[in-house]
């Protein structure tokens, strides 16, 4: 293959004009060349990349019956696949060429290849006959010339035959003629009187030498005999004769007729007319000459577009001894007759044009041909008048197809232009050829979100980091113009609570929503195209958080102490209905979740005291009695109206406050009862001032804690875990601390590292549930320890 290389000469070119993207391919190679020659680089050739020629699928097709040439669809090699002889291909032809054509699909291109088949020195000259017989009369001057059959070389140009050669001797030399298409022509030249009684016969070598590199030769001999005859060659009336006929002329039609006149009588004037040998069979099987009358007649197809001219070399021979020679020429010319429709032959062509394409925009260059002359070859070209398009000639012949009108490829994405050409014979002739022009996109189209306004309804306590909503935004354009991603613009601090996965449009949530922190906040969302200039489309996303029961009552009133409260009750002031306390319990819920009833749980059977289930009033029943006067313990439950359903616990301990001491003496009666009433009223006072200052100091201290763990939040601190045993008033602690390099969370619609920790409220001691809060609205948390506080119950 390197050999190959080395000695083959290929060049490949690109015809391009207006920036028009399509070529027409040009190689050379010599002849016989082996299997799998290298011959051009079609991808390279076609500026297409190493993985776009297979995807194309191309399809090579040659206008000759064999296959000789194909295509690597891997690397766009054009690769020699049959042996390529020149002389077998294209005869006598100085100019040979291959034409094929390559096919691509996805989008569909036709581009032409020729490949020209150059000569190589591959054949030597030789003669029609090894021996060639001449008999001369002793009466020849010297200075006659005896013409040579013409050695036959198939190869042509400076391969073909240069010169001849005869052996040297004293009587004869040799004269080479060069022939109107450049072949060489020998004559056995006489150049000194021959003299039959002194060498009767001569034994020459004559030798035929090409100008090929190294040179090529071929001999025949050459036997001269001297006679003594006839002394006058035949002459013809005239040295050229011509003649014109019109191509497609019937067979048997009559061209010229020839005449030649002998001085001698007899035998020796009896003439025979022929074709010299410098005729190549090719011509002879066009024209036929009648040995007898010198009548030329038409004996094949005439075809002014392979040749315009036929030279025919005609002797006559007469019946002497020797046979003595004439030489005249017949030049027959051809006239063109409108045989030839016109070819169209799109040189270079866009396969696409952008859809803002100003007017006048060269999108193909065209060419028409006719093999025919004057009026029969002149052309006429035209398209269909409904497309943007039309055809402006620059030359003879030559037409840049441009466009004539705005295009938009969201109303028409492609154009099968069909081009129309005949010409002006008669009758005309017309031909037909298709131009598809692919419209290509421009981003001229804003992303356009499906709704004006969204509204998001979001359950509170939802999983942080997962899908609560998408939005959707179309683009009328297509490819990097079409594609859509999604961003929120960051106009306020409530961006931070979502993020948006780019590709899709899906909204994720950083962190977990309580409503009773926030009902409802506005984002805007973007969609933006991928276009140069990029377009962006905005749209307002309304997420709305609903309530969920996560919050249980918490009872107020009593004050509680480790899950119990005391009540002190006056024996003398309870009756039926006496109200002895009411338990008071909030739900940080709304709605039906905040909507509270209470529940006596323990007494079951006590008959001393009711509990109001939805004022939360305890009231005694009935008066108390002596065997009433112990401690008597109430536990209660506070139940939210949830689902499922919330509750808080509280045992209430009544003690009895112990009567007064009764004086025997009804005397100090009266004075007695209304120290009693005192008491009464000063305990009252007590422990209305105590539960009031005991209630201020607990919203206080909640009101504390709220604004430290808002403090934390905001700088983002890890904060401790509280556990605490229900039973016990002694709050335990145990902290770990929680890394403070940000915990990265990569999931669909995440790009960014977030740091997640685990707080609880003070109040979690007192529920047997404990909520995990995210301390940063971002991402959950994927490393947070909590240790383990076991609640003794």
């Amino acid at each position: 293959m390197a050999n190959v290389l080395n000695c083959r000469t290929s060049f490949a070119f690109l015809v391009c004009m207006s920036g028009i993207a399509s070529a027409q391919l040009h190689y050379s190679i010599p002849e016989e060349m082996e299997f799998g020659a290298f011959v051009g680089n079609i991808a390279q050739d076609l500026r297409l990349n190493g993985w776009e020629l297979p995807a194309r699928r191309p399809i090579l097709v040659s206008d000759e019956r064999k296959q000789f040439l194909e295509v690597n669809v891997d690397d766009g090699h054009l690769f020699v696949s049959e042996r390529i002889d020149r002389e077998q291909l294209c005869t006598q032809r100085l100019t040979c060429s291959l034409s094929l054509q390559i096919a691509l699909h996805n989008p569909k291109e036709i581009y032409s290849i020729a490949v020209a088949i150059l000569d190589i020195n591959d054949n030597s000259p030789s003669f029609h006959e090894s021996e060639y017989y001449f008999n001369i009369s002793e009466q020849i001057t010297p200075g006659a010339g005896f013409p040579f059959e013409s050695a036959r070389d198939p190869d042509v140009g400076t391969n073909t035959i240069n010169t001849y050669q005869i052996s040297p001797n004293d009587h004869f030399g040799i004269k080479v003629q060069t022939r109107r298409g450049g072949s060489k022509t020998a004559e056995l030249l006489l150049e000194k009187t021959l003299d039959r009684e002194q060498q009767a016969t001569f034994q020459l070598t004559l030798t035929a030498i090409d100008g090929g590199n190294p040179r090529r030769s071929g001999t025949a001999r050459v036997i001269i005999t001297v006679e003594d005859a006839n002394d006058n060659a035949p002459q013809f009336e005239y040295e050229a004769y011509s003649a014109t006929l019109s191509e497609n002329v019937p067979k048997g039609t009559l061209a010229t007729k020839i005449n030649a006149a002998d001085l001698d009588e007899g035998s020796n004037a009896a003439l025979t007319y022929s074709f010299t040998n410098h005729v190549p069979q090719s011509i002879r099987e066009l024209f036929k000459l009648d040995p007898q009358t010198g009548q030329i007649t038409v004996e094949g197809t005439l075809n002014f577009e392979e040749s315009h001219f036929y030279e025919l070399d005609v002797k006559a021979i007469d019946n002497g001894s020797p046979r003595l020679t004439g030489k005249a020429k017949v030049i027959i010319t051809i006239t063109d007759v409108n045989d030839n429709a016109p070819v169209i032959q799109v040189i270079s062509s866009s396969s696409t044009v952008p859809e803002n394409a100003q007017p006048g925009t060269v999108v193909a260059s065209i060419s028409v041909t006719d093999l025919d002359s004057e009026k029969n070859g002149h052309v006429y070209c035209q398209i269909p008048n409904q497309f943007p398009f039309k055809l402006e000639q620059y030359s003879i012949n030559n037409y840049h197809l441009i466009t004539s009108d705005v295009l938009d490829r969201e109303i028409t994405t492609a154009y099968n232009i069909s081009i129309s050409a005949w010409d002006g014979g008669s009758p005309s002739l017309s031909s037909q050829e298709s131009v598809y022009i692919s419209v290509s996109d421009i981003n001229d189209n804003s992303p356009r979100f499906t709704q004006t306004t969204y509204n998001v309804y979001l359950m509170e306590n939802n999983t942080p980091g997962s899908s609560i909503f998408a939005v959707s935004a179309i683009d009328s354009d297509i490819g990097p113009n079409g594609d859509v991603i999604y961003g929120i613009l960051d106009e306020g601090s409530e961006s931070r609570f979502v993020t948006m996965n780019s590709k899709n449009g899906d909204i994720y949530a950083l962190i977990s929503f309580d409503y009773e922190e926030l009902k409802h906040f506005q984002i805007k969302a973007q969609a933006r195209d991928s276009g140069t200039p990029s377009l962006s489309g905005t749209v307002t996303v309304n997420v709305i958080i609903l309530d969920q029961n996560d919050n249980a009552p918490v009872i107020v009133s009593p004050l509680i102490w480790n899950g119990s409260a005391s009540v002190d009750i006056v024996p003398q002031s309870v009756h039926s209905g006496y109200l002895v306390t009411k338990v008071i319990a909030t739900d940080a819920d709304s709605g039906q979740n905040a909507r509270l009833s209470y529940l006596q749980l323990e007494p079951t059977d006590d008959s001393l005291f009711t509990l109001d289930v939805l004022s939360g009033e305890i009231r005694a029943t009935r008066s108390l009695e002596d065997q009433d006067m112990i401690t008597k313990i109430f536990v209660l439950c506070a139940k939210d109206n949830g689902q499922p359903s919330l509750s808080s616990t509280a045992t209430v301990i009544f003690i009895f406050l112990p009567n007064s001491t009764v004086l025997s003496s009804e005397i100090s009666i009266e004075p007695n009862e209304k120290k009693q009433r005192l008491n009464l009223n000063l305990y009252l006072i007590v422990a209305l001032g105590s539960t009031s200052f005991l209630f201020l100091i607990t919203i206080i201290c909640l009101l504390v804690v709220k604004l430290k763990q808002d403090r934390n939040i905001g700088e983002r601190y890890s904060t401790s875990v509280c556990c605490s045993d229900r039973n016990n008033a002694d709050m335990i602690f145990h902290q770990r601390h929680v890394a403070n390099e940000d915990a990265n969370h990569i999931g669909s619609g995440q790009t960014e590292g977030y740091r997640y920790t685990v707080c609880l409220s003070p109040e979690s001691s007192k529920s047997d549930f404990l909520f995990l809060k995210p301390c940063h609205p971002t991402l959950p948390f994927n490393e947070a320890s909590v240790s383990e506080n076991c609640a003794r119950k």
